[in-house]
């Protein structure tokens, strides 16, 4: 597992809003905090530290957050902050900009300039539930983002879509290291780290209209992270294969199968294919509510239609076959 979680119930009621301005500032940076729910606050945040990179997904009753420019001078860790809003609204007013953001939006800011975020048209809802804030934070190094200070600032505090292409791409994955952070060892936050700048540095230099100032690797490591969502969405295709791939990328074969011999794991891209098949079809057999589901129901919603090849592969894969797997995993879980 990687990252820490801070839950403000894990302390007295009292203390909760402290609690969590405290957590706030060693996390981001020293700002003044003021929410309506001081009394009975509450908040959750993961805190994920990738190399040099921070990645916090949070849920939080409606707080604002306001940094002056003497807390600046005070102190500036000379990094960007990328939000992405997942739930609720924000109002966010940064470097002479101000706007509101909802769910799929995205914003860059500047721990160097003073801002002021706070609630966007949160109330309770007419059963009293209260009004939560969700989405992800991202805190790295500006010296890490290949492109002139003078070009980033003109993306700084504009809303930003989540919704397609790069900006899709880059929501997939931190909201899948939120998902996936419990099977991932603390060995994959460097290389996670890499990938998550490398899709920083593509989404906004496309914005900019400056993919030039991208390096060769940086390219090639957002094309495979591109390529391997592209194969993750289309696992239950049994067509799905490198000449597919290849076409739908606008690349040709061979530099597909080079991508993933230069990525050093030494997978070709159908042993790729085949090992997150196997992976998906095997939660599925675990899962007490897919028991009554045939074994080659579940192989063919993966992508296997042939039980036989499923049977197989997975034996191969795991040492066990599926009927086997399914009937150990239910019983450990009764």
């Amino acid at each position: 597992m990687i990252g820490t979680v801070f839950r403000t119930e894990d302390v007295p009621v009292e203390d909760r809003f402290e609690y969590w301005r405290q957590l706030m500032d060693r996390t981001i940076a020293p700002s003044d905090m003021s929410t309506d729910y001081a009394a009975d606050f509450w908040a959750e945040q993961r805190l994920l530290e990738l190399g040099p990179v921070r990645v916090w997904p949070v849920r939080v009753l409606p707080t604002r957050y306001r940094r002056n420019a003497r807390m600046v001078r005070q102190s500036d860790p000379e990094e960007y902050h990328l939000s992405l809003v997942l739930g609720g609204g924000l109002g966010f007013d940064h470097v002479g900009r101000s706007d509101t953001y909802g769910p799929h939006d995205l914003w860059l800011s500047d721990s160097s300039r003073p801002y002021d975020v706070q609630p966007h048209g949160m109330r309770p809802s007419a059963d009293r539930e209260l009004p939560f804030i969700t989405g992800v934070g991202v805190e790295f190094p500006k010296a890490l983002l290949p492109l002139p200070p003078t070009r980033v600032r003109e993306l700084l505090s504009r809303r930003l879509s989540a919704r397609e292409g790069t900006g899709a791409l880059l929501t997939d994955f931190l909201t899948g290291l939120d998902r996936q952070s419990d099977f991932l060892q603390p060995s994959d936050a460097p290389r996670l780290g890499v990938i998550l700048v490398d899709l920083l540095a593509a989404w906004l230099a496309h914005t900019l209209e400056a993919e030039a100032a991208l390096s060769p690797e940086t390219h090639r490591r957002v094309m495979v992270t591109r390529v391997r969502a592209f194969i993750r969405q289309h696992l239950h295709d049994p067509e799905l294969r490198p000449p597919v791939i290849a076409a739908a990328h606008h690349i040709s074969v061979s530099y597909l199968h080079r991508l993933f011999q230069e990525e050093g794991s030494g997978e070709t891209v159908a042993a790729w294919i085949r090992a997150q098949r196997l992976a998906g079809a095997r939660r599925d057999l675990a899962n007490p509510a897919l028991r009554t589901t045939p074994v080659h129901t579940i192989a063919a919603r993966w992508g296997i239609s042939r039980a036989s090849d499923f049977t197989r592969a997975f034996r191969t894969a795991y040492g066990i076959s599926p009927t086997e797997y399914r009937f150990q995993a239910l019983l450990e879980g009764e």
